[in-house]
Formats: structure tokens, sequence, C-alpha cells
């Protein structure tokens, strides 16, 4: 069979959603498509639509594809639910466009939205790749983690417009440590300018959850519901990510239509099935064991942000320590990747001639800009570059023996977003199936959460240890024993004590050699 031919026989279009996937350049890809059983992965998809259990560990069901069609929701309760927040958020924004509801400073022309992991990249990768500029009803701006510097930065973004600034603090449980850091360094902020900050704020948070109870307590602008059965990964279809992007001016039924459109061509099991095709291609070049990282290269500024979002869904969903059947597996599928043609002066230079450990998918979006481009050179725009390094990275890749998946659409729009992000929901959960794991829980996750909680006490008590004994200074060692951790805590003791003399009043005093430094309590 000669090249073209090849090709054409794995380059497959989907034209009446605007995509195309092309699995050429995936050496093993039909040998892995007689392999793959497809009842197991239907099956496994209609039980998830369907109302199963599907996240055993919290006993939940997993409903991200309601959000975008409730008609298949599994009870008229939460189809209601859906329908009536739709109505709930468009009614809520369109009083704050108007001006209807304002801050303290006059009509709100600014939103800064504090959350973390699905809570944050989502609207974010939105936000980046939807922005019009100033033609944007309203800028978004994104408290993500609990380092001050990084709020600090932000919030001198906003220095002398927190007035006129809607914050939205989007937090499931409720307790999420990050989000609480972040919603009280802005409060502060607030009451440092001599502004309410319950006139400004808005929650989106679970029924009852301790942000819910407090937003209703101060009596917050507006709470908005998460349900339990959305994981913050699959979030972005609900109004965590909606409200964002409405508040932005985007309409978000565009973007829901797209994850609708990708939905139902995803559920019937041939080749007009992107999201299989998809996962063949990961099992292919992975042997489905995550042998080979994924380099996600979007050529599209647009979707610098794509990587960061699509680490999270991937990893957060293939990374399990054991299987259904309770075997120890240690899956995974490492993620990473920025844009091209940036990162083609970054690590290309291993992908194409170091160690095969990874395999790229190109993002390619066929229209430059809207509006002609202008000429940089006889018949070439700078659009025609970037396509052009894309085809001959490919190429390159191709001639090296190195493996990649190419994804085409036509446009980057609210619509393509949607269906972008909903071919990579689907195929996580197709690979998922065909792997025997279960992508909608992470026991990692919390037990990282638990580690923290565990340190910060000990930090606790190391700190009154020290304030009750002010007059003294101690070795790591020498507090470890007395605040009863004996050997087992040394090391952790001494990387407190090192960030409690940065940054609390604590002094460290030198010694030779550097474990014997002692630590003293200042008053």
């Amino acid at each position: 069979m000669n090249t073209w031919q090849y090709f054409c026989n794995h380059y497959f279009r989907f034209s009446s959603i605007g995509l195309s996937i092309d699995v050429s350049k995936i050496k093993g890809f039909d040998n892995m498509m007689t392999k793959i059983r497809y009842d197991p992965i239907r099956e496994a998809m209609v039980n998830l639509e369907n109302g199963s259990i599907a996240n055993r560990d919290e006993n939940r069901m997993v409903g991200h594809y309601w959000l975008r069609n409730p008609s298949i929701a599994p009870s008229s309760e939460i189809k209601t639910a859906i329908v009536e927040l739709w109505r709930d958020l468009d009614r809520f924004v369109q009083r704050i466009h108007s001006g209807d509801i304002q801050g303290q400073n006059g009509k709100f022309k600014n939103a800064l939205c504090i959350g973390i992991g699905g809570s944050a990249l989502g609207p974010q990768l939105a936000y980046r790749a939807l922005s019009r500029g100033s033609a944007d009803k309203m800028a978004l701006f994104f408290i993500d983690n609990t380092d001050p510097e990084g709020i600090d930065l932000v919030l001198a973004q906003l220095n002398g417009k927190l007035g006129e600034t809607l914050v939205i603090v989007t937090s499931k449980s409720g307790e999420t440590a990050e989000t609480r850091n972040g919603m009280l360094e802005v409060t502060r902020a607030y009451e440092a300018a001599g502004l309410d900050f319950n006139r400004h704020a808005v929650a989106i948070t679970c029924e009852n959850s301790q942000l819910d109870q407090l937003a209703k307590h101060k009596d917050w602008l507006k709470r908005f519901p998460m349900w339990d059965w959305v994981g913050g990964r699959t979030s972005i279809a609900s109004v965590v990510g909606l409200l964002p992007m409405a508040l932005q001016g985007v309409d978000y039924k565009q973007f829901l239509d797209g994850m609708c459109s990708i939905d139902s061509l995803t559920r019937d099991f041939d080749a007009n099935n992107p999201a299989f095709l998809l996962t063949i291609a990961w099992c292919a070049a992975t042997d489905g064991t995550g042998r080979r990282a994924m380099v996600i290269l979007p050529y599209k500024d647009r979707l610098s942000l794509l990587g960061n979002f699509l680490q999270q869904l991937i990893m957060e969903s293939i990374g399990k320590k054991f299987d259904h059947f309770k075997c120890l597996v240690e899956q995974g599928l490492t993620v990473y990747g920025n844009k091209g043609s940036t990162d083609q002066h970054a690590y290309m230079q291993q992908l194409l001639e170091g160690i095969n450990n990874a395999f790229v998918t190109f993002i390619e979006v066929l229209t430059d800009r809207d509006g002609t481009s202008m000429w940089i050179e006889k018949d070439v725009t700078t659009g025609d570059y970037l396509e052009g390094f894309l085809l001959g990275t490919r190429q390159a890749l191709y001639e090296n023996r190195r493996e990649s998946v190419t994804i085409t659409i036509d446009r980057v729009d609210a619509y393509y977003l949607g269906v972008l992000i909903g071919l990579y929901e689907r195929t996580v959960g197709f690979y998922t199936s065909i792997i025997h794991i279960n992508a909608y829980h992470q026991p990692g996750v919390e037990a990282g959460k638990k580690a923290a909680n565990n340190i910060l006490a000990l930090q606790k008590s190391v700190l009154q240890y020290l304030r009750e004994n002010a007059q003294q200074s101690f070795s790591a060692e020498a507090l470890s024993n007395a605040v009863g951790k004996g050997d087992t805590e040394i090391e952790t003791i001494f990387k407190l004590l090192e960030h409690l003399a940065a940054n609390h009043r604590v002094k460290r005093i030198p010694s030779r050699p550097w474990q014997q430094n002692t630590y003293q309590y200042l008053n």
C-alpha cells in the first residue's frame, strides 16, 4: 500500500462537527484495533450515562454528560436542576452586565475567580481561548494557589478596582485549603480598601457546605450549586466553567452544543467514533501501560493552556495504583506540553533524537485569524509559517520513527472548544475501560491533602514549643524530641524551621556543620 493510500485509510474526517483525526503516524494502530473489544467499553459508557455508581469510594454517580444534555439524566430532579441553573445563571449575568447588580464603586468590570484544580483550570483555559480582548464584557483574573506572592501579583492588577470586581469563590466541599486561603487574603484586601467583601462575593459550592453556610450567613450576592455527581476535572460544563464564560460575554450554549455534538458522535462504535479512534492510538502508542508520555502541542496561542487542563483530566483519571480487580498495576499516562511552535525551541530536540519515551498530539487549527493576513514574503503569511512548522515537525518526527496523532479543528471558538474537551473526556472514559481502572476517583489526591494537614499540625506544635521557650534556641533534632517525634520527623522539622525563619518570628542561629543550626522564637 502506498503512502498516500495508507494516509487516506487512517485520516478520519467528521464533517458534521468540523473535526479530523489523523492516526497514520501511530505504528501499531491497525494491530491494536483488532485486539480491542467494543462491548465492555460500550457497557461502561452506557452505565455511566444511565447513572450507575461510578465513584465507589464516595458512593456517587458521575454525570458530566448530563450537564450539556439534561434529557439523558437519570432522574427528572436532575434534569430540572440543570435547566433551572441555566436560567438562574442567565438572569444573574444579565443583571451584572446591565448594572442592576453593582459593586460599591459602580458597575462590575472585572471578575476574580478563586479556586484550584478543576475549579480553575477549565475557566482559565476558556478565558484564554475565547477572549476578544477589549471586546470582552468583563475581564477575568484568577487566584489558583496559596502562594502569597502569586496572590499579591493578582491583587496588584486589581489595585483601585476592587469596588468594581466580582469575586467568585469555587469549592465543592467548601473546605479546600488553597481556596479558603485565597478568599481570606482577598477579604483582607477588600477591608484594607474600605470595601465590604460580602457585597462583591459569589459562591459556587455544594448545598450546606461550609462555604455555602458562610455565603448565606454573610449575605453574599449569590450562591450557585455544585452537585456531588460532578467531578472537578469534568466541571467545566457546570456553573464552574459557564459562569466565568457568561460574565466574559461568551455564549456558553455554543460551548455546550460542541460538547453535546461530540458526545452524540461517540456513542456508536465504528469508524465514525473519534474518541474510540483516539483511544486505540493511545493504547498503541503506550501499550496500554503508559510507557510513553503524551506531549500536547496545540499550534494556536489561544490553546496554550490546553496541556495544563489535560494534565489534570488525564493524569488524575488514569494515574491509579490498582485496577478493578484490586491488582497492583500503577497505571498512568504522563501529559505535558505548551504550544507550537514555541516548544520547537524547547524540548523538540529530545523528542526528535533523544530517548523515545513520548508521542506527540498535534492540535491543528485551520483558520488563522478573523480577516486576512499580510504577506510576510511572497505567497506566505505568519499563519502559513505556523502551519509549516507543524507539518515540518510532524514529518521530522515520522522520519525519526517517532509517533504522533494530529487532531484538526476548523477554528477556535466556544463550539470547537467544547468539541475538543468533550473528545478528551470521552477518550479518557474509553481508555480506562480498556485498562480496567476507575477514572472517576482520586485517592492519591486525598492522601496528599491529609499529609499536608499533618505537616501543618506539626508546624503548630514546633512553633508553640519555641514560643513557650523563647529564651532558648533548639536544633531540629532537639525540637523533634521535644514535641514527641523522636527521630522520625527531624528532616521535616528542619524544613519547617528554615521556612519559619524566613517568614515568621523565628531566628536561625548558624552553626558548623549546618545540621547544628539552632532556632529561637523572637518575642
